[in-house]
C-alpha cells in the first residue's frame, strides 16, 4: 500500500491535511483538545507509524516499540463522537491525498476498523 499510494510523500500529505483538519474543524474540537497546542512531534509520530503500517520503511517500531495503540490512548476519553470526528478528518485528508480510489477505499475501511477498536468509553 505504501507505494501505490506514493511512498512518502503520501503519508507527508496525508498525516498534514488530518492534522490540519482537526486543528480547524468545529467537529474536531474534542479530539483537538486532546493533543497539546503544538501538533508538530504528533506529526511526526503519526508519519512514522503510517509509514510502517501502510508496508512501508519501519520508521516507528525502532523509535517506539510495539504501537500499543489502544494502551497508549487509554488516557484519553475515546467515545463514538471521539471516532466520527477522527474519522471525519481522515476521510477528508484521504480524499485530499489520495489519489487511487481503491487505494484510498481500502485505507478508509481499514482506518475505520482501527478507529473503532480505539474506542474506550461509552
Amino acid at each position: 500500500m505504501f507505494e501505490r499510494i506514493g511512498g512518502e510523500g503520501a503519508i507527508d500529505r496525508l498525516v498534514d491535511a488530518f492534522y490540519d483538519h482537526m486543528d480547524s474543524l468545529p467537529e474536531a474540537r474534542t479530539i483537538r483538545a486532546m493533543h497539546g497546542p503544538d501538533l508538530g512531534e504528533i506529526r511526526h509520530v503519526l508519519k512514522r507509524y503510517l509509514s510502517e503500517w501502510t508496508g512501508g520503511p519501519k520508521l516507528y517500531s525502532p523509535e517506539k516499540g510495539h504501537p500499543r495503540l489502544r494502551q497508549r490512548h487509554m488516557p484519553f476519553p475515546i467515545d463514538n463522537a471521539a471516532r466520527d470526528a477522527w474519522m471525519t478528518c481522515m476521510r477528508k485528508a484521504l480524499d485530499e491525498t489520495i489519489g487511487d480510489t481503491p487505494a484510498r477505499a481500502e485505507l478508509e475501511e481499514n482506518m475505520r476498523k482501527l478507529a473503532d477498536w480505539m474506542r474506550n468509553s461509552e
